[in-house]
C-alpha cells in the first residue's frame, strides 16, 4: 500500500520536483463584454509537442511548463483564434480578451484541442448547452427555456405536457440538483410549471451531469443541473428583452467602473391576468409569475474579485377574494474568487435559498391559511490547485443549515401545525482530481464525504414495522447521525483521435427529499429532511460508453448504457393520508433499480444541425407492503423516449427549427373495480402502477426573422407553432360513472393543449 500511494503522489506531483518549471497562468474573457469564458482552450506548442489547458468556470486557466521557448494558441467557438510567443523562463501571466467572429454567414470553423473533447475527456454523461442553440428552439408559449431544452437530450424525461419538471436516469424530480450560481432552486417551475425559474437572457452557461457529477457536486442521487449567471458588460450599456403574448422581459448591463466592475439586472413578468380581465365570469381572478435576477462583481485586481448574486421570483393564483395560492423562490450568492498563486485558485461562497408557498381560503364566516417552507444557509470553500499540465485538483468543504416548515395552519380563532419545524445540519469534505495519466487514458477520480446531523429541537417518533408511532423521544440536540463515503470514478480510452470508450462509477446520497403523489408535481408537495426514520436515500451507478466522432468532428455519437441501484426508497403506503402532520406514519421504504442504454447522433457545423436522441430504460422499485412485495414500475418509467430536433440557418437573417418527441406513456395506477358505501362509489386499486398512460407525441415548428439592423441596435421576430399537428395527448384520465347506464364506467381524458402559436419581439439595445 506504502508504495502505491508513493507511486501515485509521484505521479501527480512529478512537474513540482522536475524543477525548471514554470507556470503560465491567467484569465479568458470575451473582449466584448468582459464576460469569462468558461472552457476556453489554451494549446502550448513546442518541437512538435502540444500541451494544453481549459479554463474553469471563472475563466482561469494555469499550465505549468519546462523552461523553453513556446507560441501560445487560445481558442474559443466563434471567436477569433489568438496566437502569442511565451518565454518561460519564470512564471508567467496570460490575460487575453477575444474577440468574436464576424457576423457574415460564411461558416467559421474553430480547431482547437476542445473541437473532439467529447471523445477525449474522462468525464461521461455531461452535457453543455449552448445559449445560442436554446434560443433557435421551439418552446410552448415562445418562451426560450433551459429545462425544457434539457428534457430534448438522451437520460432525461419531461414530467408532462408543458411542464419544466424532468427526470434523469430513472429518478425522481426531487432527485435532481437545481443550482443557479450554487444556490439550489427547490422548485423550478412557473404556472404550475409551464415556465421554468431560469430566465434565459441571464445564463451564461448549462451543464448537465447524469449521475456522474465529480465530487464537488452532492446531496441528490440523478443528476446536476450547474447554472451560471452572466456577469454583465464591464465595457459598456446594454439594454435586450423580448414582448410576447403573455410575457415580456427586459435586462439591463454595464460596468460600475469599466474595465473593473458591472452589473447585470434582468426581469421578467408575464400579464395572463390582463386577458381574464376580458370576460365577464373570469375579471376578479389573478394568474401571473415574475422574476428578477440581479448580479454585481468587483475586481480589486488580478488576483481578486467579488461577486454578488440573487434571484427572487414568485407566482399567484387567485379566484376571486375566496381563494389564492402564492409560491416562489429566493436565492443569494457572495462568493469571493483569490489567485493565491500561479497554481492555487480559492473559492469562498456564502450562498441563501428560500422556497415557501401560502394557500388563502375565504368564505363569508371564516378564513385561513397554510404557510410552508423549505431554507438552506450554506458556506462553501474550495480550492483549485494546478500542479502540472496532467492533473488539476479540487480540494473543498461546505456546510448547510436545512430549516424544514411542513405547513402552519392560521384561522380567525386560532394556529396548528401539520408537523414541527424540522432541522438538519449537512456537510461534506471532496477532493478530485482529473489526471491525464498517459495519452491515451484520462481519469477523474474523487471522494466526497458527507455528514448529516437530524438536530432536535422538534418532536421525532419511534415507529413500529406497520409505521405505527410506539414511542416519542426525548428532545435532545442531535437526534441521528448518518456518515456516508461518496466514491467517484469516470475514464476514458482514446482509441483513435476520432473515437474512445469510457466507463464510471458513482456513489450519490440524498438528504432531503419531496413527497408527491404525482409524477408532474404542485407547489403545495412537501420536502421533508432525514429524521430517525427517514434516512439518506443511496444510488450505486455504473455506466459504460462509447464515442465517436466523423467528418472532421462535424458529427458527434454515442452511446452510454448504465445500471443503478437505489436504497431507502420512499413512497406513500396504500390509502395514505397526505396531510397527516406525522408524514412519516404514512411512509414506506425500500428498494429501486433503474438501467437503460441512452443513444445520441449530432451534427455540429453547417447551415443544418441537430440531433436525434434516443433512450430505452426501466425504473423499478421494491418495497414491503406495496404491490404484495414485489417489484413495480416507478410514476417515472417510461421505456421509450425519442427526440428529434433540426434547426437550419435559410440565410443570415432567417433560421428555422422543428422539434419532434415520442414518449411512453407514464406508468399509472388505475381501478380494477368499484363497489359502493352508503350510495358512494369507491374505486379498488390492486396492482401499483400496473398501467400506461397513452403514448405521447408531438411536433412542434419555429422560425427567426432578423429584423434591419442599425448602429446600436438589433431586433428580431420569432414565431412558434406547439403541437404543429394537433395531437390531444393526455394528461390527465379519471373513471367515473356513465351517465347513461350506472352499470358501466367510462374513462374520460383531459388534454390541455391542441395548437399553441406564440409570436414575439426580441431586441438589443447595445
Amino acid at each position: 500500500m506504502n508504495f502505491l500511494l508513493r507511486t501515485l503522489f509521484l505521479l501527480c506531483f512529478s512537474g513540482v520536483v522536475a524543477g525548471q518549471n514554470f507556470t503560465l497562468s491567467g484569465y479568458i474573457t470575451d473582449g466584448s463584454n468582459g464576460e469569462s469564458l468558461i472552457a476556453a482552450t489554451v494549446l502550448v506548442k513546442a518541437n512538435d509537442k502540444n500541451m494544453g489547458a481549459t479554463t474553469n468556470e471563472y475563466g482561469f486557466f494555469s499550465l505549468t511548463l519546462p523552461a523553453g521557448d513556446y507560441e501560445a494558441v487560445v481558442t474559443y467557438l466563434g471567436y477569433k483564434e489568438q496566437r502569442f510567443a511565451v518565454k518561460m523562463t519564470e512564471n508567467r501571466k496570460l490575460n487575453v480578451a477575444l474577440a468574436e467572429e464576424g457576423s457574415d454567414f460564411i461558416e467559421i470553423i474553430v480547431e482547437a484541442e476542445n473541437a473532439n473533447s467529447n471523445v477525449t475527456n474522462a468525464q461521461m454523461g455531461v452535457e453543455k448547452l449552448d445559449m445560442a442553440t436554446i434560443e433557435k428552439l421551439p418552446m410552448i408559449f415562445g418562451e426560450r427555456d433551459v429545462l425544457k431544452a434539457i428534457q430534448l437530450l438522451p437520460g432525461v424525461k419531461s414530467n408532462g405536457e408543458g411542464q419544466s419538471g424532468f427526470t434523469v436516469r430513472g429518478g425522481a424530480a426531487d432527485q435532481n440538483l437545481l443550482l443557479l450560481d450554487d444556490a439550489p432552486v427547490y422548485n423550478a417551475s412557473h404556472l404550475l410549471g409551464f415556465f421554468s425559474t431560469f430566465n434565459s437572457d441571464a445564463i451564461k452557461d448549462v451543464s448537465l451531469y447524469k449521475g456522474t457529477a465529480p465530487a464537488q457536486f452532492g446531496g441528490r442521487l440523478a443528476s446536476v443541473v450547474d447554472i451560471k449567471m452572466k456577469e454583465g458588460n464591464n465595457q459598456g450599456f446594454g439594454v435586450n428583452g423580448g414582448i410576447g403574448l403573455i410575457s415580456s422581459r427586459v435586462s439591463i448591463e454595464g460596468p460600475l467602473q469599466k474595465g473593473k466592475s458591472s452589473f447585470l439586472l434582468s426581469g421578467r413578468r408575464t400579464y395572463a391576468d390582463v386577458f381574464l380581465k376580458l370576460d365577464e365570469r373570469f375579471k376578479d381572478n389573478i394568474l401571473y409569475f415574475y422574476d428578477l435576477n440581479a448580479k454585481v462583481n468587483y475586481k480589486f485586481s488580478d488576483k481578486s474579485r467579488l461577486y454578488l448574486s440573487g434571484y427572487f421570483g414568485r407566482d399567484v393564483l387567485g379566484l376571486g377574494e375566496r381563494f389564492g395560492i402564492d409560491w416562489g423562490n429566493s436565492t443569494a450568492t457572495l462568493r469571493w474568487n483569490y489567485l493565491l498563486s500561479s497554481k492555487w485558485f480559492s473559492n469562498t461562497s456564502f450562498i441563501y435559498s428560500n422556497y415557501d408557498y401560502k394557500i388563502e381560503i375565504k368564505n363569508d364566516n371564516a378564513s385561513f391559511s397554510i404557510f410552508s417552507r423549505v431554507r438552506d444557509w450554506n458556506l462553501k470553500q474550495e480550492f483549485q490547485y494546478f500542479p502540472n499540465s496532467k492533473n488539476e485538483w479540487r480540494v473543498g468543504y461546505n456546510v448547510i443549515h436545512h430549516t424544514a416548515i411542513p405547513g402552519k395552519v392560521q384561522t380567525n380563532d386560532f394556529s396548528v401545525s401539520l408537523g414541527d419545524n424540522k432541522y438538519g445540519l449537512e456537510s461534506a469534505l471532496y477532493a478530485s482530481n482529473n489526471w491525464k495519466a498517459t495519452s491515451k487514458i484520462n481519469i477523474n477520480y474523487g471522494l466526497r464525504v458527507s455528514n448529516y446531523l437530524v438536530l432536535g429541537g422538534s418532536e421525532y417518533y419511534g415507529l413500529n414495522s406497520q409505521a405505527e408511532i410506539i414511542d416519542t423521544l426525548a428532545d435532545q440536540p442531535i437526534v441521528s447521525n448518518y456518515i456516508n463515503f461518496e466514491p467517484r470514478v469516470s475514464m476514458s480510452y482514446v482509441l483513435s483521435k476520432k473515437q474512445s470508450i469510457k466507463a464510471a462509477f458513482t456513489r450519490n446520497t440524498q438528504n432531503v427529499h419531496l413527497i408527491a403523489n404525482s409524477v408532474a408535481g404542485s407547489p403545495t408537495d412537501k420536502w421533508v429532511l432525514n429524521t430517525n426514520n427517514i434516512r439518506p436515500e443511496i444510488a450505486n451507478q455504473i455506466s459504460f460508453g462509447y464515442f465517436r466522432n466523423f467528418k472532421d468532428n462535424m458529427f458527434e455519437a454515442s452511446i452510454e448504457t448504465y445500471y443503478k441501484d437505489m436504497r431507502n426508497q420512499i413512497d406513500y403506503k396504500d390509502g395514505a393520508d397526505e396531510f397527516t402532520s406525522t408524514i412519516e406514519t404514512e411512509l414506506l421504504f425500500g428498494k429501486g433499480r433503474a438501467y437503460g442504454a441512452e443513444f445520441l447522433v449530432k451534427k455540429n457545423k453547417g447551415r443544418l444541425t441537430g440531433w436525434v436522441g434516443y433512450t430505452l430504460s426501466r425504473t423499478e422499485k421494491q418495497i414491503e407492503g406495496i404491490n404484495n412485495g414485489e417489484w413495480y414500475a416507478a410514476r417515472q418509467d417510461r421505456t421509450h423516449d425519442i427526440s428529434v430536433v433540426t434547426m437550419y440557418d435559410v440565410s443570415p437573417r432567417i433560421n428555422v427549427s422543428a422539434v419532434f418527441v415520442y414518449q411512453t406513456g407514464n406508468a399509472v395506477s388505475f381501478p380494477t373495480g368499484k363497489y359502493e358505501i352508503n350510495g358512494q362509489t369507491v374505486w379498488l386499486y390492486t396492482e401499483r402502477n400496473g398501467y400506461r398512460m397513452p403514448a405521447y407525441h408531438r411536433l412542434d415548428l419555429a422560425a427567426t426573422f432578423q429584423l434591419k439592423e442599425r448602429k446600436h441596435f438589433n431586433s428580431e421576430i420569432a414565431v412558434s407553432l406547439y403541437n404543429a399537428y394537433g395531437r390531444e395527448n393526455a394528461f390527465l384520465i379519471n373513471f367515473q360513472q356513465s351517465e347513461t347506464d350506472p352499470n358501466k364506467t367510462v374513462a374520460v381524458q383531459t388534454s390541455l393543449f391542441r395548437w399553441v402559436p406564440s409570436i414575439s419581439w426580441n431586441f438589443n439595445f447595445k
